[in-house]
């Protein structure tokens, strides 16, 4: 029972999603109808998710920094976005066209990441960042001097708008979709074969890993599931700009990561959330003059959440009150013997042809015995 438990601890994080995306989908297809503003940020929470959650493969499992997350996204996007404004006036904007722009915008970013994998192979720590930053900002550049009629240029590339009503469901089962590959890879051998690379790449070579290999595979999913936040965020907008993908939004995606946790798929979850919907938040209420602000509000809830997060002095606070925690107390007062209830499967319940308090006999006088039995000793 411990084991099943704790099997199930591993995966609270795709059942809560999948409650949350179940729930507010039945409302959905039953004509409740969301503020766009909300559904707005219900993709963007989406896309941040998967972005976080795929780059924590490469620097918190692998151990390798890496500052293109933007460059791949934006290789989704466009391509994706691409074949969806072909696609779309001949098949209709439906779900068809929507998976195959999906399969051509991660195609496209996986083949990217086998791009900047191979120099990974014998690049590490600063040197693996300036490749990976070059590799974001050589990508910006090519789709924004690249022609009107190819990806449009300066102006960006028009895409087609999925239905609002529908487009949040859809990115939370690629969210999904995203944590279950990601999950099931850590906590199998080749997931362990990663974290061995991580701690100590040596080691882990003499022990016969392949690092080669698992390199590899780290940065192809990685880059191959940030190709699908780029069409999803193709699709969520009616313009896909280049500008959106610059260093500093590859900068934001580490922050999810770092202040998540390295290594940690739910708090890569909670960070990206969060600071999504701080940026939304602070760009919706600090308008006009105050929108000078932004950044300043911004840059200072990230320090005090860090410093909640690291500080000494709050260990005690933190060790009583959080999330695991409270898990651990629910699943043990679950699982306390005290609260497990008597067996139902009693005598008086259990529903018998015969009643229990009868008495059976069963008459053996000597006419019941057959004429050699009688009297005889055998």
């Amino acid at each position: 029972m411990n084991l099943n438990v704790k099997k199930q601890r591993h995966y609270i994080n795709c059942i809560v999603i999948a409650l949350v995306t179940l729930v507010l989908g039945i409302l959905s297809l039953t004509g409740v109808r969301f503020d766009n503003s909300l559904l707005f940020l219900l993709e963007k929470v989406a896309i941040s998710i998967i972005l976080a959650v795929s780059l924590s493969l490469v620097v918190g499992f692998l151990g390798e920094l890496s500052l293109g997350h933007a460059g791949f996204m934006c290789v989704g996007a466009y391509l994706g976005g691409k074949v969806a404004s072909l696609l779309v006036p001949a098949m209709g904007n439906g779900l068809a066209a929507f998976l195959i722009s999906l399969a051509v915008g991660c195609a496209a970013a996986a083949v990217c990441g086998v791009i900047i994998g191979i120099p990974a192979l014998r690049l590490r720590g600063d040197y693996l960042a300036i490749v990976t930053l070059a590799f974001g900002e050589i990508v910006k550049s090519l789709f924004q001097n690249s022609s009107d009629e190819s990806f449009g240029g300066s102006l960006g590339l028009e895409t087609p708008r999925y239905n609002k009503a529908y487009l949040f469901i859809i990115a939370f089962v690629l969210v999904l979709v995203t944590l279950a590959v990601i999950q099931n890879l850590i906590r199998s051998k080749h997931g362990r074969a990663i974290t061995a690379i991580r701690d100590n790449e040596i080691a882990a070579r003499a022990s016969g890993i392949n690092v080669t290999k698992y390199k590899l595979l780290a940065f192809i999913l990685s880059a191959a599931f940030a190709g699908m936040a780029g069409v999803l965020y193709s699709y969520s907008n009616y313009t896909v700009q280049s500008t959106k993908f610059s260093y500093n939004y590859s900068i934001e995606i580490l922050v999810m990561v770092v202040l998540g946790g390295m290594g940690s798929i739910n708090g890569s979850i909670i960070a990206a959330a969060l600071i999504t919907y701080l940026n939304t938040k602070l760009a919706t209420v600090l308008t006009g003059d105050l929108a000078v602000l932004q950044n300043l509000l911004y840059a200072l809830i990230l320090i005090l959440i860090i410093i909640y997060n690291n500080a000494p002095a709050l260990k005690g606070f933190r060790d009583k009150y959080n999330l695991g925690v409270l898990a651990d107390k629910v699943i043990k007062k679950r699982l306390d013997p005290s609260h497990v209830q008597d067996d139902q499967a009693k005598w008086d319940v259990v529903p018998t042809k015969i009643s229990m308090d009868e008495i059976l006999s069963v008459d053996l006088t000597p006419q019941n015995f057959g004429p050699d039995q009688k009297g005889g000793d055998k």
